[in-house]
């Protein structure tokens, strides 16, 4: 089996499109104020409704996805995103702009669900690790990518140019994927979707520790990578502050696409995971034993590398048919934007409770509590084949 790398870089690239469903608001969200006055705290579901989306239906985007079959869900979703940013570049009233990021949130999921599984199901076994672990880094790349040239486009053009060119980005995408993703393997059975099956397909996810054991570890990540981001710069020294925020993202990415990808070679994707965990917690007792050490900080974001692509590559080797690597994408999808939403509140609530020495407490307990999880539903697995 051969794999079509510009194909699977083709489907990377509607994953950053998909990143920047999230980011192209907040990295506009300080201008907000102008266009929208007295929106207050409303402004704030501008960004926070696509993760709420996600929290809710990101099971229900596994099976719909699947359902729908990957190639339709995924094309169309870059269509519908393209129509969001497109209306969203007309500035339209607060409850129509608001309502149009809710229906952005599905066609983010329907993509974040569909291009993982597409990539898994392209790949030869033998680089899945390689090209799932560059799928993992598609938040971090669109991002940079947005930082770079989002916010000088804003100053340049104003809030619609941005949202102009991510919906022409988006609509190019789904007419190149729309040519090139014709000849697919075989997808299997659809499967039934009405009510009742959507809720006995979130037991018999969250049951399985196949199924469900990216999405746990994907949980206690999130917590940590996006609050520690967040909550840590007072806490670096001035002078070096902006150089180790821009780098601790790009060093996950690094360690991710080399070492990550090297030691999946030898080892299970899972157990690169629960290397990744540990190693971050320790980091995370560093950094509580030297507050902002910048190698500590640096080294906390090679452990979180590890775990970020060895997490998608643990969908297809933990899960062999498309439809149930769907599931576990969905599942990964919904405990990701948990771990998003309740990661920097929570810590952010601890610093003002217990100052600094409380934040790498409570990351490193959310790294150990990931590793203890992939443990469990290990030992879980293994008992079930002996059975």
């Amino acid at each position: 089996m051969k794999t079509p790398f510009p194909l699977i870089f083709a489907l990377w690239g509607a994953g950053l499109g998909s990143a920047a469903q999230y980011g192209k608001v907040s990295v506009v969200f300080d201008a907000l104020p102008a266009v929208y006055p007295g929106a207050g705290a409303m402004l704030g579901f501008a960004v926070s409704l696509v993760g709420l989306v996600g929290i809710i239906f990101g099971v229900v985007a596994g099976l719909v996805v699947a359902r729908v079959r990957y190639r339709r869900a995924l094309i169309g979703a870059l269509w519908v995103g393209a129509a969001m940013s497109a209306f969203q570049a007309l500035l339209p009233s607060l409850p129509l702009f608001l309502a149009s990021r809710v229906i952005e949130g599905a066609s983010h999921l329907a993509i974040v669900v569909a291009a993982p599984t597409l990539i898994a199901q392209l790949s030869a076994p033998k680089y899945r690790g390689l090209t799932l672990s560059l799928w993992g880094t598609f938040f971090g790349v669109a991002f940079a990518i947005l930082s770079l040239l989002g916010r000088p486009l804003v100053d340049s053009w104003g809030i619609s140019a941005l949202f102009v060119a991510h919906a022409v980005y988006m609509a190019g995408f789904a007419m190149f994927l729309s040519a090139r993703l014709k000849r697919l393997p075989p997808e299997g059975p659809q499967p039934v979707l009405n009510l009742r099956q959507i809720i006995r397909d979130h037991g018999s996810i969250y049951r399985s520790p196949r199924i469900s054991a990216p999405a746990a570890g994907w949980l206690f990540y999130t917590f940590c990578f996006v609050s520690i981001l967040t909550v840590l710069p007072p806490y670096l020294a001035p002078e070096l502050r902006n150089m180790i925020l821009a780098a601790m993202p790009l060093v996950s990415i690094a360690v991710s696409m080399t070492v990550g990808v090297w030691l999946m070679r030898h080892l299970q994707a899972v157990q690169v995971v629960e290397l990744g965990f540990a190693g971050s917690a320790l980091c995370l007792l560093w950094l509580w034993a030297v507050p902002g050490a910048p190698l500590a900080c640096l080294a906390l974001a090679a452990g979180l590398g590890l775990i970020q692509g060895a997490s998608f590559a643990a969908v297809p080797q933990l899960n062999e048919d498309a439809a149930t690597q769907a599931k576990s994408n969905g599942a990964m999808a919904q405990m990701g934007n948990l771990g998003n939403t309740l990661g920097t509140p929570v810590v952010a609530a601890v610093l003002l409770g217990f100052g600094y020495a409380g934040m790498p407490v409570v990351a490193g307990v959310a790294c150990l509590m990931g590793l203890g999880v992939h443990l469990i539903l290990g030992h879980l697995r293994n008992r079930g084949s002996r059975s």
